[in-house]
C-alpha cells in the first residue's frame, strides 16, 4: 500500500519516526513531495533558526533513507482540475495522484473530504487510526517499530519516557493504549 504523508504527520518528530519505523517493517510504502518537505522545513523555522536547521537535517536523513518516497512533480494541469476546501492542500492531493498513492495520511480530515478523494481512487486516514489498523493485522511488526522509536526517545531524552505517555504526546493515544493494554509484554516501557 502506498501512503502519502501530509506535512502535519511528517512534523512532529515522534509521529514521523513511528510511521517510518512501521514502513521500515514493510507494512506500507511512504510517499511525499518536495513541497511537503519544504512545508515541514518552513514550519520548523517558526521555532527559530535551530528548528529549521534540525528539520533540514531530519529531511536529509529521511530522503536518504527513503530515496524512492519522493513523488514526481504532478503533470501540468493536474492541480488546476482539482478542488479541496482549502486550496493550499490541493498540492497534497496532486502529489498523491502523481505518486499513485492509495491513501493520504493527514490530521486535517475536514480539508480532505472522502467523496472528493474517492473520485481520485484515494482514501484518507489519521495516523492513530491507520497505525491501529496496522497493529491489528501485524501486531509484532508495529510493536517492534514502536519499540525502536521508544528506545531512541529514551536515549535522546534527559528522562525515560513511558511508552503510553510518549505516544499520547505524539498524538497517537489509541496506539499507545493498544500497545500497553493488559496482556502485552511491557518490558520495553
Amino acid at each position: 500500500m502506498k501512503v502519502l504523508l501530509d506535512t502535519c504527520v511528517m512534523y512532529p518528530t515522534v509521529m514521523r519516526e513511528v510511521l517510518l519505523a512501521v514502513a521500515g517493517q514493510g507494512l506500507f510504502t511512504p510517499l511525499w513531495s518536495q513541497r511537503i518537505l519544504d512545508e515541514w522545513s518552513r514550519a520548523a523555522a517558526k521555532l527559530g533558526p535551530a528548528g529549521q536547521v534540525q528539520a533540514d537535517a531530519e529531511i536529509a536523513m529521511v530522503t536518504a533513507q527513503w530515496p524512492k518516497a519522493r513523488v514526481p512533480v504532478p503533470p501540468a494541469g493536474l492541480q488546476d482540475r482539482l478542488w479541496l476546501p482549502d486550496a493550499n492542500d490541493v498540492h497534497v492531493l496532486a502529489a498523491a495522484i502523481s505518486g499513485n498513492a492509495d491513501l493520504i495520511l493527514t490530521e486535517n480530515a475536514k480539508d480532505f473530504p472522502r467523496n472528493i478523494l474517492a473520485e481520485e481512487g484515494l482514501s484518507r486516514s489519521d495516523p492513530d487510526a491507520f497505525l491501529i489498523g496496522l497493529a491489528a493485522s501485524a501486531p509484532e511488526a508495529v510493536h517492534h517499530a514502536v519499540t525502536l522509536v521508544h528506545d531512541e526517545a529514551n536515549r535522546l531524552s534527559d528522562r525515560p519516557w513511558n511508552l503510553r505517555q510518549l505516544l499520547k504526546k505524539a498524538r497517537l493515544p489509541r496506539l499507545g493504549k493498544a500497545l500497553t493494554a493488559p496482556g502485552r509484554d511491557h518490558s520495553s516501557e
